[in-house]
């Protein structure tokens, strides 16, 4: 393990690590930087990350004009059996970034240049802020600005935040004047912002035989709300030969979870376009408004180099864990498309998913009574159909259980969706521990919505 010009290593907390990420903050391409390792790579570890992780975030916070929240992620890792932190630093959109007691000078600017951080010269600084991006949704003042945010507080609450009064100043949700911005009014508890998820009965727009609108209300909410439909149209096929069934989604979960989210969060809403959500009988599109943030290419875009375009969205995502960290989503959705998957545009990207073929492979001891009623192509369509009816009246039914979190009506949709799935399946899709899982899962038993049959080679039984 060596430094480079995108990884930088510290053996200890130190009073330089400021300068270090504001250079990862002012270069193209972001960084990351290792807590508990040293400069020729050997790992030392830290006595007490936790307490260190709690001074790193202070520190950002606080040291670093213009804020750098939603910029930056702080990860526990564990190497060579000792305890470090990974720092992982997104490229700024309000360059340059410095060091707050020093303001825009060379004595509060740096860059990157090799494996170092030095001082940013005058004339850059000075260029920089000239280009520096204004017109983002922090700084667009709200139309609105009678904004409530119950619906917000709701989700912080289950995810064991409590927004205090001053909530709306730490989630950087006014403009320099005071005033509510575009962000705040995204997750107000109402506006105008409307997402559609359009289903058509073949391979082109000529024939919608669905469209569901959602939005008009917290973006978060409206987040959830796409993500729990098209998991319901993401139904369960089964291929079936001589010796087995092989089970698979129409398109991989977590790949289209990630897309989803990643449409919401990088949206480009300067311009009141919102993402559009659209499914065809071969496919599964989804448009987000806005084309490669500048300065990134298309090859550090699939390597995961973050630049978000809305931090505040990206910050408030990651708290309610929509998001895992920085950089997590593209990556995650090249595990299983490939590059030929995204079309890029000047103000548009679009992704786009094939639906798995589904072949049913009949042998003469298969019943075809059996095909049909399990997704085969004798009968498979209407099978299909009635699945996709039962798995929304379900997921109604579970959507109407206020005694649950969010998080467990979640669990329990997957469950409905497959009925043996594991714990760590579950954990895999939600990007959770599995030790979060279980708890959820004992919560879930103890209220007697769920129960156990037949072990760990058994199947769940949801009880409503």
């Amino acid at each position: 393990m060596t430094e480079t010009n995108r990884i930088e290593y510290k053996q200890e907390l130190t009073e330089g690590l400021e300068k270090e990420v504001i250079a990862f903050l002012n270069y193209r391409e972001g960084g990351i930087i290792y807590i508990g390792i040293d400069k020729t790579g050997n790992t030392y570890g830290l006595a007490d990350s936790d307490s260190d992780q709690l001074k790193i975030k202070d520190r950002l916070k606080n040291n670093i004009k213009p804020s750098a929240l939603g910029l930056f992620d702080i990860v526990s890792e564990e190497h060579e059996g000792k305890d470090i932190i990974k720092i992982i630093v997104a490229s700024g959109p309000e360059k340059p970034y410095h060091l707050r007691k020093y303001g825009m000078s060379e004595k509060g600017c740096f860059m990157r240049i090799g494996t170092a951080a030095e001082p940013m010269p005058q004339k850059m600084i000075d260029m920089l802020f000239s280009k520096r991006t204004r017109n983002s949704i922090s700084k667009i003042r709200a139309a609105i600005q009678d904004l409530s945010f119950s619906q917000l507080k709701i989700y912080y609450e289950e995810s064991g935040y409590k927004l205090g009064s001053a909530f709306a100043k730490n989630l950087e949700l006014f403009t320099e004047d005071g005033t509510y911005n575009y962000a705040a009014y995204l997750l107000a508890d109402k506006n105008s912002t409307s997402i559609k998820v359009a289903k058509y009965s073949g391979t082109n727009r000529t024939d919608l035989i669905e469209s569901n609108e959602y939005g008009n209300e917290c973006l978060a909410k409206a987040t959830k709300q796409v993500i729990d439909k098209i998991a319901v149209e993401n139904r369960m096929t089964t291929k079936i030969t001589s010796k087995e069934r092989e089970q698979s989604y129409l398109w991989n979960p977590i790949a289209l979870r990630e897309a989803i989210i990643n449409a919401f969060v990088h949206n480009d809403y300067t311009n009141e376009v919102p993402p559009k959500f659209e499914i065809f009988s071969d496919r599964i599109e989804i448009t987000s408004a806005g084309g490669l943030p500048e300065g990134l290419s298309r090859q550090e875009f699939f390597e995961g180099f973050s630049v978000p375009r809305n931090k505040e969205l990206m910050r408030i995502f990651k708290d309610l864990e929509l998001v895992e960290q920085l950089g997590s989503g593209i990556p995650r959705i090249l595990d299983h498309y490939g590059k030929e998957s995204f079309n890029f545009s000047e103000n548009f990207l679009r992704m786009t998913f094939v639906i798995k073929e589904l072949t049913a492979k009949v042998d003469d001891k298969v019943d075809n009574e059996e095909v049909g009623l399990i997704g085969g192509q004798e009968g498979g369509l209407i099978g299909g159909q009635i699945g996709s009816v039962i798995d929304e009246e379900r997921n109604n039914e579970i959507d109407a259980l206020e005694e649950l979190t969010l998080r467990q009506k979640e669990i329990l949709k997957m469950i409905a969706s497959d009925s043996r799935i594991s714990r760590s399946g579950i954990a895999e899709v939600l990007h959770i521990n599995e030790s979060a899982i279980q708890k959820h899962l004992n919560n879930l038993k103890e209220k007697g919505f769920l129960e156990r049959i037949g072990g760990t080679r058994g199947y769940w039984e949801i009880k409503l």
